[in-house]
């Protein structure tokens, strides 16, 4: 196979930081190694750094890790991806930087983006990237956060909020759900829930998504949604009444609405919603149908009802989406989305979780 000089792939660098959650330091890695081309190209290419030279680097649990590259690293980066750390020292203390990490953060390229897990905004935002922007954190943690750095926009109840070069997560988990976002707004649709589907997690979780549902585990003795919901997706094309998924359970409208908000995080309609914003992302990048026939195959109807709602989640009407994304699910377009853009789809996840 002949080389092409001009491929590239997306370089990630992961700052590895003392006291940081090997868990979460392995996301990066999991996630962005997975996705390939058609020519079985890695799209991303994963390095780990460290604020000091090559060494080893303390963890939250009873081992360290050696980090083969040096702050040098960060200038090489497409996208610099802080992960939490249980050890940030004044960062989190007095939000302020240390000499040795303001050092190693000041070499990252203007215009890289940057993406934080759980804690790790303490980072972005004692650096000053945060100023002025949408944000979130662990939600245990987001109050403090707040107090802490007043200019930041927090939002405690949502998994991620991505403002465009700028991403956020809550903790653990989240950190995947960020991860698999941007794969899916650098590549697709198709190419995300293939990482997702090798990685064994549901391949989207909106970002306007609960962090803290107070019941995440059905009591075994309390009939679940999960049979109105597989319902569901095998017949977006209809229209479907909240009424009808309430039968599937045999439950009345009322505990099955309460039920299905317990146990996902959003209500029966907002969840139809995103699934079939989800149906016809997979069928403009992966068919040849008009936009009129994926609106009445993803349930909306209409075309002009499916523009309102891309336009909504994803800040793009169907015919650009399509434009942007191959049929193979690779990306056409290696610009990055704005911020206008990211911000109507930051104010549609919001409204996710009302």
């Amino acid at each position: 196979m002949t080389a092409d000089p001009d491929f590239r792939p997306h370089r990630v660098v992961v700052l590895a930081l003392d006291g940081l959650l090997p868990f979460e330091l392995g996301i990066p890695h999991r996630i962005f190694g997975r996705p390939r081309d058609a020519r079985m190209r890695h799209l991303y290419e994963v390095v780990t750094c460290s604020i000091r030279p090559p060494g080893p680097v303390e963890t939250d649990a009873d081992f360290a890790i050696h980090v083969a590259h040096g702050p040098e690293a960060l200038a090489t980066a497409d996208t610099v991806v802080v992960p939490a750390s249980y050890e940030l020292g004044p960062v989190y203390g007095q939000g302020v930087l240390t000499d040795e990490l303001a050092a190693a953060l000041a070499r990252i390229r203007p215009g890289t983006r940057l993406a934080s897990i759980c804690t790790g905004a303490y980072v972005l935002a004692a650096a000053g990237h945060l100023d002025g922007r949408p944000a979130t954190t662990h939600w245990a943690d987001a109050e403090r956060f707040q107090r802490m750095f007043p200019k930041v926009e927090v939002d405690a109840d949502v998994l991620f909020i991505d403002d465009g070069d700028v991403l956020t997560s809550a903790g653990v988990a989240a950190g995947i759900d960020l991860c698999l976002h941007i794969v899916r707004r650098d590549h697709g649709t198709a190419v995300a829930n293939e990482v997702a589907r090798r990685t064994v997690v549901p391949p989207h979780r909106d970002g306007g998504q609960a962090q803290y549902i107070h019941r995440p585990v059905p009591d075994p003795q309390l009939a679940t949604t999960t049979a109105a919901r597989t319902w569901a997706l095998g017949r977006l094309h209809e229209p479907i009444q909240l009424r009808d998924l309430a039968e599937q359970e045999a439950m009345s409208v009322r505990t099955f609405t309460r039920r299905f908000r317990e146990e996902v995080g959003v209500s029966p309609g907002q969840w139809l919603t995103q699934q079939r914003v989800e149906r016809a992302r997979q069928l403009l990048e992966s068919t040849g149908l008009s936009v009129d026939q994926v609106a009445r195959d993803a349930g909306f109807g209409t075309a002009q009802s499916m523009r309102q709602h891309l336009q909504t989640a994803l800040g793009v009407t169907p015919t650009a989406y399509r434009r942007t994304f191959r049929a193979d699910g690779q990306k056409v377009s290696t610009a990055r989305a704005s911020r206008p853009a990211a911000a109507s789809a930051r104010a549609s996840a919001k409204s996710s979780t009302g």
